[in-house]
């Protein structure tokens, strides 16, 4: 198994060429194809849909895994797991029954996964943490690209990495996540990042390169 989770946020991506950016990233090496959907509700922006995922998932033979930041997600798991996710993270504060939620994306096939806000306590999501295989840590307030990274999370994160060995769940961290970020993190034992502008893309290198360069911190 690689030593990390390197997962380009597609939100980022050049939507002029999607099928070239796609392949680039796949050759690159990449683990994962990240989809933000957004409903303009429970998040004051709106992101990618069902089609983005049905394209992406289309030209690639590889993991694409999809989070949920939309009021209400139970009612429309079917529609994402048919459409290709292979992971899907929700919001305990999108969802008044989150573990029947998650119970379902499990059902389906589909790697349920947990997303905590930085406002969001770990004592909120532990009853539901023997049932998901992630847990994704935004370290931006969630909604749009491009934002600082809050480090009054890193509490958050090392209060997660003391008892993920007892739920057997990885970690994933989401939002500005940069270079400096991943080798620090990586070394104290989260799994996964996220990348978006901070790391991979308006770089003005080729995608191959940048993620080498992420693999050897």
């Amino acid at each position: 198994m690689k030593e990390k989770l390197l997962l380009p946020s597609m939100m980022c991506a050049d939507f002029s060429d999607l099928e070239n950016e796609v392949k680039d990233l796949k050759e690159a090496g990449i683990d994962s194809f990240h989809i933000d959907i957004m409903d303009g509700s429970f998040v004051p922006n709106f992101g990618m849909g069902i089609q983005d995922l049905e394209i992406i998932k289309k030209l690639s033979n590889i993991s694409v895994d999809v989070h949920l930041m939309i009021e209400d997600p139970y009612k429309h798991i079917d529609l994402f797991t048919k459409s290709g996710a292979d992971i899907i993270y929700v919001h305990p504060e999108s969802d008044k029954q989150l573990g029947r939620t998650l119970s379902k994306i499990k059902e389906n096939g589909v790697k349920p996964a947990v997303v905590i806000n930085p406002a969001t306590s770990i004592e909120s999501i532990k009853p539901i943490l023997d049932i998901v295989d992630y847990v994704m840590v935004m370290t931006v307030n969630p909604g749009f690209a491009g934002q600082k990274y809050l480090d009054y999370v890193n509490k958050k994160i090392d209060e997660l990495l003391e008892i993920k060995n007892s739920y057997d769940f990885e970690i994933i961290v989401d939002g500005a996540i940069s270079p400096e970020k991943i080798k620090m993190l990586s070394n104290k034992g989260v799994k996964g990042f996220v990348l978006g502008t901070s790391s991979l893309f308006g770089k003005g290198k080729p995608y191959k390169e940048i993620i080498k360069e992420l693999r050897e911190l």
